[in-house]
């Protein structure tokens, strides 16, 4: 009978602690009134909804060496890390006759140099703790470092950086590699229905342009471009010139200027190349590709904007009412939800330094591939006739402005960021001056930027899926999507 009684002093005990922590615990917080009143408070979780978090304060710091290198820097003592990319204006854009040039020169830089090979480059980075990255796309190339910012792993983790991006040696072996690799993937492209209508759209819709080849080549192409093609390539746009370089960790500015001065000596010396042109607008039309599945590929769009066009604050927001954010778009929600036609729908503006697409992307069932494309050009047309609902206006940008402080939560998306000012030439303050551009932005102001750069009857259309029979749509609330296969189609 003596265990309740030990329980009753037990529990006694405990009572007794929280009472004297609480209060040793609200003296030790307790603030001055007149500090407690500056400080703004919550009465309901549902304030949230209409409070933004705080974005995080941007130092950024800019400047040019000597060499033409456009330097963007970014003081971040929070973490002992430092973030370093260059990017260079050497995308497939710039490929000309040899498609795929660009590829293979980023994909050569950490394969070899004149005193390391590629094993011993791998391991230099591993044994310091640093990471290696690059890349290619259509409008840029990129080289990237993260390492431990203090000076011992540092100085050893830049100056292999250094010659891994300014001295790649290319060897015959890696490159034969490389190469083969890369007609490898052709081969898989072909049974590839997204890959193959992706690059039939880009076509259609460039003509003639840079932006309409494959990025990585083809197989002629490939096969053609020897080491002394990269080299060449490599000392012509892999130019300090040519380059912007971004620095984002815990370093004082004058070894930023270090880091800055050293990479600009090491890299080849010359100019910017010089802009690109700008796209000629297509004829309208359609493009069907036949091809064994049981859906069909739906790409939809035109020409849209490049990155200093003014209208883009307008038609980013209105697209992430139409189709650019996911869940509760209009497309979404007509197309997925109310029709069940589709597991997912996306529309989006790629702005680049040319104009970029417009591009409106689903698969859907094959036999009913016709209708959904007559119902996406209808709403297409709605949309950009109308304009957004204030609701639809309020809440994109509620979301926007709550998403905003996460475009700069980390090191590595300050980077990203930060690499992309630099490369388009905005300025140093274009994050909060998008965000502020988009916020006040009307209902009629996004309608009518939407109407300057999406004209309906321009559209270019590219299918790729078998010819069948095809079904009317069902009326929304009426079909289901059906279950996921767990085997691939092709």
């Amino acid at each position: 009978m003596t265990k309740p009684r030990f329980d009753l002093i037990g529990l006694f005990a405990f009572l007794l602690l929280a009472f004297v922590m609480g209060v040793m615990l609200s003296e030790s917080f307790e603030q001055p009134a007149a500090e407690n009143a500056e400080k703004p408070s919550l009465s309901t979780l549902s304030e949230l909804e209409h409070t933004a978090p705080a974005p995080r304060a941007l130092d950024i710091q800019r400047w040019s060496t000597e060499q033409g290198l456009r330097v963007l820097f970014m003081p971040a003592p929070e973490l002992p890390m430092l973030d370093v990319r260059l990017t260079f204006n050497a995308g497939s854009a710039r490929d000309g006759e040899q498609p795929g040039l660009a590829m293979l020169t980023n994909g050569m830089l950490n394969e070899g140099t004149s005193t390391l090979d590629t094993t011993a480059i791998a391991a230099g980075f591993e044994d310091l703790g640093a990471q290696f990255g690059n890349g290619a796309y259509r409008d840029m190339a990129i080289a990237s470092l993260r390492t431990l910012s203090a000076a011992e792993q540092r100085e050893p983790a830049l100056a292999l950086f250094r010659q891994v991006v300014a001295t790649p040696s290319f060897p015959a072996d890696a490159l034969a590699r490389l190469k083969n690799q890369v007609l490898a993937g052709f081969e898989y492209d072909k049974q590839n229905p997204g890959k193959q209508a992706n690059q039939a759209f880009f076509k259609a819709l460039y003509g003639e342009h840079p932006y309409a080849h494959n990025s990585d080549g083809t197989p002629e192409s490939i096969s053609a471009l020897t080491a002394d093609h990269l080299r060449a390539f490599h000392q012509r746009a892999y130019s300090a010139g040519n380059a912007v370089l971004v620095m984002v960790g815990d370093i004082s500015r004058s070894t930023a200027e270090q880091i800055a001065a050293e990479l600009a000596a090491a890299l080849p010396q010359g100019p910017a190349l010089p802009a690109l042109a700008q796209p000629s607008k297509p004829a309208p039309g359609s493009q069907h590709i036949e091809f064994p599945s049981q859906q069909t590929h739906l790409l939809i769009g035109e020409l849209g904007v490049s990155r200093s066009d003014a209208d883009y604050p307008a038609v980013y927001l209105g697209n992430q009412i139409l189709g650019g954010g996911g869940f509760g778009t209009r497309l979404m929600e007509e197309v997925r939800e109310k029709r069940g036609l589709t597991y997912g729908i996306y529309s989006g503006f790629s702005p680049m330094q040319a104009r970029g697409p417009f591009m409106i992307s689903v698969q859907t069932r094959a036999n009913q591939s016709a209708g959904t494309l007559e119902l996406i050009q209808q709403l297409l047309r709605d949309y950009v006739a109308e304009g957004p609902t204030q609701a639809e206006l309020d809440a994109a940008k509620r979301e926007l402005a709550g998403s905003y402080p996460l475009s700069n939560a980390s090191n590595a998306d300050i980077l990203g960021q930060l690499a992309v000012i630099g490369f388009y030439d905005l300025p140093s303050d274009h994050l909060q001056r998008f965000m502020q551009q988009v916020q006040a932005l009307s209902r009629e102001e996004v309608r009518d930027a939407l109407q300057r750069q999406l004209k309906v009857d321009d559209l270019l259309v590219v299918t790729l899926g078998p010819t069948v029979e095809q079904q009317p749509i069902p009326a929304p609330g009426s079909q289901t999507l059906p279950a996921p296969s767990s085997t691939p189609e092709h």
